[in-house]
C-alpha cells in the first residue's frame, strides 16, 4: 500500500525502541574488523524535520524522542543512541530525527555497505536526496523489500543485519514478514534479523508473536507498551522487535535499558516492557 508515510509517526516511542536497538546490533557487528551489510527493507525518507509537514501534525515524536532528549541520567546504551539523535541537531534544538538509514550510515565503517528499499515514490525521491554522494556504499531501491531482499542474501561479507519494518497497513505484512523470515534463513542462516512490529488489538497483530517464536532459530524478542490498549480496540499501544540471531551482550543491555524506557514513555499505568528469548 501507498498510503502509508512513516514521518508521521517519526521519533516516537515506537522509533525510540527500534532505533536505539538497531544501534546496538551495530555497535556489536562492528567490533569486528570484517566488513558487514545493513539491509533496510521498508527504509521511509531516511530523515525527518519535527516542526513542520507531516510530524508535526500529531507530533508523536513530543511522547517519543523529546522525554530522552534532555536527560543526562539515561543508560550509556541509551545515551548512544540519543547523541546520535543530537548529532543530526547540531543547533541543540530538537528539529529533525534520523530515520533507520540515516542511523545506519552514520554508523557504517568504510568496508561496510547499506542497502536500502523503499516502495513509495516521493519516500523514495527523498532516500537519494538525503544520501546523494555516498558512492557503492549506499544503494537506494524503489521497490519491494521482501522481493529485493532475496537478491542480496547472502551478502559478499557473510556479515548482515537486515531490518525489516513493514507499516503493517496492509494485512497480508503480518504472514509476509514470517514467510520473508524463514525464506531468509534458507538463503543466509547466520546473518541477525530485526523485524519490527506493533502492538494491536486485531487477531493479525496478536496472532504474530506466536508464530514469530516457532521458528526453530536463536531468537529474542522485547516490547514495550505505552498505555493500555484501548477498550474500542483501535490504536497502538506500544511495539516490539523480534531479533533473530541477537548479540549475546543484548539481553543485559535491553534488562537495564528497558525499565528506563517505560518510565520515560508511559502515557498511562498500563505502560509496561516484556523480554524473552528461545532459551527461557
Amino acid at each position: 500500500m501507498l498510503s502509508y508515510r512513516h514521518a508521521y509517526h517519526a521519533g516516537n516511542h515506537a522509533d525510540v525502541l527500534k532505533h536505539f536497538v538497531l544501534v546496538r546490533l551495530m555497535r556489536y557487528l562492528a567490533q569486528k574488523d570484517k566488513p558487514y551489510w545493513v539491509i533496510d527493507t521498508h527504509a521511509g525518507a531516511g530523515a525527518y524535520g519535527l516542526d513542520a509537514g507531516y510530524a508535526a501534525q500529531n507530533a508523536e515524536w513530543e511522547n517519543g524522542i523529546a522525554r530522552l532528549w534532555a536527560r543526562t541520567d539515561l543508560p550509556p546504551e541509551l545515551a548512544d543512541y540519543v547523541d546520535l539523535v543530537r548529532g543530526m541537531n547540531p543547533q541543540g534544538r530538537l528539529t529533525f530525527y534520523p530515520g533507520s538509514p540515516w542511523l545506519a550510515w552514520k554508523l557504517l565503517r568504510p568496508g561496510d555497505r547499506l542497502r536500502l528499499f523503499e516502495l513509495h515514490p516521493t519516500d523514495v525521491d527523498l532516500l537519494g536526496k538525503t544520501f546523494p554522494s555516498t558512492g557503492r556504499q549506499v544503494l537506494v531501491t524503489q521497490g519491494d523489500g521482501f522481493a529485493g531482499l532475496k537478491a542480496l542474501l547472502p551478502p559478499p561479507p557473510r556479515r548482515a543485519l537486515v531490518l525489516m519494518d513493514p507499516s503493517y497497513e496492509d494485512k497480508r505484512d503480518y504472514a509476509r514478514v514470517v514467510e520473508s523470515l524463514k525464506d531468509s534463513l534458507t538463503r543466509f542462516a547466520t546473518g541477525t534479523y530485526a523485524l519490527w512490529y506493533p502492538l494491536l488489538q486485531r487477531p493479525e497483530a496478536l496472532r504474530l508473536p506466536e508464530r514469530l517464536h516457532a521458528l526453530r532459530v536463536e531468537w529474542l524478542d522485547v516490547r514495550l507498551a505505552v498505555r493500555r490498549p484501548g477498550k474500542e480496540g483501535f490504536g497502538m499501544h506500544g511495539s516490539g522487535l523480534f531479533i533473530i540471531n541477537p548479540p549475546w551482550t543484548l539481553l543485559a543491555t535491553l534488562k537495564a535499558c528497558m525499565p528506563v524506557l517505560k518510565e520515560a514513555l508511559a502515557l498511562d499505568d498500563g505502560a509496561g516492557y516484556h523480554i524473552e528469548t528461545s532459551a527461557h
